[in-house]
């Protein structure tokens, strides 16, 4: 299946404005759609084409989707966190603004659909590493908006007749990743030593997690785009586990020597322990990771420094 034309809702966002570079390097004509609210119209990468709007202006959504083939949907809500306080605009874009980026697919023929969805799918994992035939009971509002989406995205793929294709995204890192107190310890980390704070740990910091590059968060939707097959739900991880405390070091040594990390209470909502089983996305796409965070840590660095 050849693609002339995509849509990258969100594009202008941290995972979406890096997938819409990667379009542009395949020469794939590219729409970003985005409303701003998180991202940021400098992010959006030359040469793509961006409307300013709202995933849940149904009309607007359907013009922009005109003579596309392909559509990347990565804008939602993004936070276990904030969501458990403010479930109701949660489900709300992601669940109703999934509705109507599907709605325009249908509407407008296009072939196949790419949904940005989440470990938050998963809850608490019933074993490590986590396989996608695990059981599925998200522990946060987050969570259930993300699978809902995920099962319409895949649902109305049968019965309409369009591809879909589910990406689970672990941990995220990189550049563009814009700091709030909700997602991205990373970023938070860096954010905090900059500033002349200890990196702030909610728990013990023994919590295992996956962390993925952005980079290859996006290669794996240009694989996805160029291999995946309708009703695929893979895991989009490195496959490797690493503590909170384990990150907050590699940060320290880069930035403060002697620094000693806060700890405070583990905020609820949040799942334990995650490592991602990748044999799906490897077997199905030709998924392999390419960078960790060592090997990123300081352009995120730099990056952090530049525009704070």
């Amino acid at each position: 299946m050849e693609f002339k034309k995509a849509v990258v809702t969100g594009g202008a966002g941290f995972i979406g404005s890096h997938i819409a570079g990667e379009l542009l390097k395949d020469n794939i004509e590219t729409v970003v759609i985005d409303n701003l609210y998180m991202g940021k119209e400098e992010y959006i990468p030359k040469g793509a084409r961006f409307i300013k709007m709202d995933i849940l202006d149904r009309q607007k959504l359907e013009d922009a989707f005109a003579g596309a083939d392909i559509v990347f949907h990565q804008a939602a809500h993004v936070s276990i966190r904030n969501s458990i306080d403010n479930f109701y605009n949660d489900a709300y874009t992601n669940i109703m603004g999934t509705v109507n980026v599907i709605g325009a697919v249908i509407k407008k023929g296009i072939k196949k659909l790419i949904y940005a969805s989440s470990m938050g799918v998963y809850g608490e994992a019933e074993s490590l590493p986590i396989k996608e035939t695990q059981k599925l009971e998200p522990t946060s509002p987050y969570g259930i908006s993300k699978l809902a989406a995920e099962k319409y995205c895949l649902q109305m793929s049968n019965f309409f007749g369009f591809d879909a294709v589910s990406l689970r995204y672990f941990n995220t890192f990189g550049i563009r990743q814009t700091l709030t107190p909700y997602v991205g310890v990373i970023t938070i980390f860096i954010n905090r030593m900059l500033k002349g704070k200890p990196p702030r740990i909610f728990g013990d910091g023994k919590q295992v997690r996956d962390f993925v590059s952005v980079s290859d968060i996006a290669y794996a939707n240009i694989l996805a785009m160029q291999h995946g097959r309708n009703g695929q739900v893979m895991n989009i991880a490195s496959g490797k586990g690493t503590t909170v405390n384990e990150v907050a070091q590699v940060i320290i040594d880069r930035l403060g020597s002697g620094v000693v990390p806060e700890y405070t209470a583990p905020k609820p909502g949040e799942p334990g322990s995650s490592i991602a089983d990748i044999t799906r996305a490897e077997e199905f796409i030709g998924y392999k990771p390419r960078y960790s965070l060592i090997d990123k840590i300081d352009a995120i660095i730099n990056w952090n420094k530049n525009i704070s």
